[in-house]
């Protein structure tokens, strides 16, 4: 891949582009590291924005034309924002099933941060920083595993403002293996968590913004999306109901357990109107995946073990390759520990034992949730979600 890279560059110096090809012999403080040490080179000292992308993602050549105006019309502006396109969306259900949690982020979470109270969470790439927003708030740190996230909140407690271009999208790729994504969802989940815990009393002693801000990145952005959302996915839906199974004297009403949940999860799958038919699919693999964040959570609040746990999430590259990576992975596995995942089949357990209990003792029909909810877990338990490479 550097090599490749490499290449390229000197092909556009060879046309008389002015292309510096930069590279590092250490991985210390990881992504933050790199964009720090990237921004102390001494020809940034003549740049005033910075494009980031990462490895896997492929920005239109007009990129720049429609992102740099929105910071030379608007001095104030910080940051511009391009959403996310996804050229494997359709290679596996686990991919179509992240494309639509990703497209809710963007259409709703990023727009509203955009329109309404000028400030969302950097994504980390396809975005435009001004050099002088970055060096206001303190530059990169690699403190926590979002080191995106940490910037962005640090900026726009300076003032700072950003910008979401909605109808600007840069391609890039899902990771399609379940151990690759779940190695994302951990960063994501732990690193907001973390970065919560150090920067509560930093944003609450900030004079430079109002306290309705204050108010809206504590609780609205850290503690309701980043942490309770997991939460309480993963209690209500995993615990809750299944112990009111249990218990009788537990009595759960309808509209809170059935018919305001499904109101909001049908809302949120509009933002991807291809993938309705996936709903339940959805809803049933994000109760799974909630186990993990909330897990990841915990450990970012405590600052436990794993906390500052930095993996690479492997993407398989292009088609052609991802299609060899299929037929691969319909030959039979000599490593059955490959695919094992011990939490998801203890608790699939749980909910086959719950959905039997209501089955035969119950007055209601929560069994048929469960025995869903059951069948999920015990699918990603025994690995047979999403592309499976061996190693």
């Amino acid at each position: 891949m550097q090599a490749l890279v490499e290449l390229e560059c000197q092909k556009w110096v060879e046309k008389g582009v002015n292309v510096k090809y930069e590279t590092r012999n250490n991985r210390n403080g990881y992504k933050a590291g790199a964009l720090r040490d990237g921004l102390q080179k001494q020809y940034v000292q003549e740049c005033e924005f910075v494009a980031i992308f990462d490895a896997d993602f492929q920005p239109d050549k007009d990129f720049l034309w429609r992102t740099i105006p929105y910071l030379l019309e608007n001095p104030e502006l910080g940051l511009v924002q391009a959403r996310w396109k996804f050229v494997n969306a359709d290679e596996c259900l686990m991919t179509r099933l992240q494309e639509m949690s990703l497209d809710y982020h963007f259409s709703v979470e990023q727009e509203v941060g955009s329109s309404m109270y000028s400030f969302f969470g950097f994504n980390g790439t396809a975005g435009v920083w001004r050099i002088q927003a970055v060096n206001d708030a303190g530059g990169w740190k690699d403190r926590t595993t979002v080191e995106d996230m940490d910037l962005a909140v640090r900026a726009s407690l300076k003032g700072w403002k950003f910008v979401f271009v909605g109808d600007l999208a840069v391609k890039n790729e899902l990771p399609s293996t379940f151990k690759a994504y779940r190695y994302q969802q951990h960063r994501w989940s732990c690193g907001p968590a973390n970065l919560f815990r150090k920067m509560t009393k930093e944003i609450i002693f900030c004079e430079r913004v109002s306290i309705w801000k204050k108010f809206h990145v504590i609780y609205a952005f850290f503690f309701l999306r980043k942490i309770v959302a997991h939460w309480v996915t993963f209690f209500f839906y995993c615990i809750i109901i299944p112990v009111s199974v249990l218990v009788p004297e537990v009595h759960l009403p309808k509209p809170i357990a059935i018919y305001l949940p499904a109101t909001i999860t049908i809302l949120n799958a509009v933002c991807t109107p291809r993938s309705m038919h996936l709903l339940v699919f959805w809803i049933l693999f994000e109760n799974v995946m909630s186990l993990h964040r909330s897990k990841a959570a915990i450990i970012g609040l405590l600052e436990a073990n794993r906390v500052n746990e930095w993996v690479v999430t492997e993407k398989l590259g292009n088609t052609s390759k991802q299609k060899c990576n299929t037929k691969i992975s319909k030959k039979p596995q000599s490593r059955i520990g490959e695919r094992i995942h011990v939490l998801e089949l203890i608790m699939g357990m749980f909910m086959l034992h719950c959905a039997i209990y209501n089955l035969l003792f119950g007055k209601d029909h929560f069994f048929i949730y469960l025995l869903l909810q059951a069948g999920a877990f015990f699918i990603i338990g025994f690995g047979h979600v999403g592309t499976f490479v061996p190693n």
